[in-house]
């Protein structure tokens, strides 16, 4: 299947940049900040850009069967589904920060390894399976569901547009999740699993060799199956890649702009670029983590990260904290005077 992306506007973005030169400062004195402005310019067609009124975050959760053994997290699996009413009780991470930038965020049992009764009927909707198989040993997913997934992902994405929204961001909740975004960075990339793997939540060194192993017995089992995106995901990511991969390239074909996360989001940018190529246009990187696998996907996409903070938390606090920069970029090209009008 092939995606109606739209171009980034370069007339815009050549306007934007002739205006910032124009600015009362020195050329290039508020160095990113105009990179970003810019950007916006392009993206909205428009000098200046739109307000960011309305930024969005999106929490797709799921647990993932090679977190069983709990060999490769700090925390037991079932945290997953304690952490999706956290999200609905407001009290997160990501909802405390979301907050301060006035942002909303909204949380989807894409595949929770619990019957999760309790939550409203929206958060459970987007439901594909309870769960993800062990990668080392078995699939992640059954023939087909990778498809459904990526299919549900672009609906959440097409909800999000068209009820408003000006800015989009994927959060991840899954214990296990770092090991399967290294998984998929890794076979994208034909990199070696000890390249790509860190700590996680915050294991140790023994933790993280286990975890090298692990990926290591997935990418053999896999095999050559790695070539095409969709069976990559069903061998070794979960319904929540695809998902998440099928928001990432539906904003993209809505023109909507996507600031990515952690490392998770970004290995599944990676799987929505082998999928739509140029909806890589779209996405900006909020910041850089900890994990090295979001450092590789960061420079395979050609993504420089806004803010490094040192982070590794996930839910998509990350990018929610890049939301004021781009926001003072847009105000930058909007507000300041210029050296022409001076006296």
């Amino acid at each position: 299947m092939t995606y109606a992306i739209p171009a980034l506007d370069e007339r815009a973005r050549s306007e934007a940049q002739e205006r910032l030169d124009g600015l009362v400062k020195p050329l290039g004195a508020l160095g990113r900040l105009e990179e970003l402005a810019a950007w916006l310019c392009a993206a909205h067609g428009t000098v200046p850009p739109r307000p960011l009124d309305d930024v969005r975050v999106v929490v797709f959760a799921g647990d993932h069967g090679v977190s069983a053994s709990g060999a490769v997290s700090a925390y037991p699996r079932e945290l997953t589904a304690s952490m999706v009413r956290v999200f609905l009780a407001g009290t997160s991470g990501v909802n405390v920060l979301a907050r301060q930038v006035g942002a909303r965020v909204r949380v989807l049992d894409v595949a929770v390894d619990a019957d999760l009764d309790d939550v409203p009927e929206e958060v459970r909707a987007a439901k594909i399976r309870r769960g993800s198989g062990s990668i080392d040993v078995t699939d992640a997913l059954e023939p087909g569901e990778a498809a459904r997934a990526f299919a549900a992902g672009r609906r959440v994405a097409d909800d999000e547009i068209g009820s408003g929204a000006d800015l989009l961001i994927p959060g991840d909740m899954g214990i296990g999740n770092t090991t399967v975004a290294s998984a998929l960075v890794a076979a994208v990339l034909g990199l070696p699993a000890d390249d790509v793997v860190g700590t996680g939540t915050g294991i140790d060194q023994a933790g993280r060799a286990r975890k090298v192993a692990v990926i290591e017995r997935a990418r053999a089992r896999a095999g050559e199956r790695v070539s095409d995106p969709f069976e990559l995901v069903t061998a070794l990511g979960s319904a929540c890649t695809a998902a998440t991969a099928g928001f990432l390239v539906q904003a993209a074909v809505r023109g909507v702009p996507v600031v990515l996360d952690g490392v998770f989001p970004c290995a599944a940018a990676l799987v929505a670029r082998e999928i739509a190529p140029e909806a890589a246009r779209w996405w900006l990187a909020g910041h850089r983590s900890t994990e090295p696998a979001q450092a590789f996907a960061l420079k395979a996409l050609g993504l420089d990260p806004i803010l490094d903070l040192g982070l590794r938390l996930g839910e998509g606090s990350g990018a929610v904290q890049a939301v004021p920069v781009l926001r003072n970029a847009r105000a930058v090209l909007t507000e300041m005077g210029r050296l022409a009008d001076l006296a």
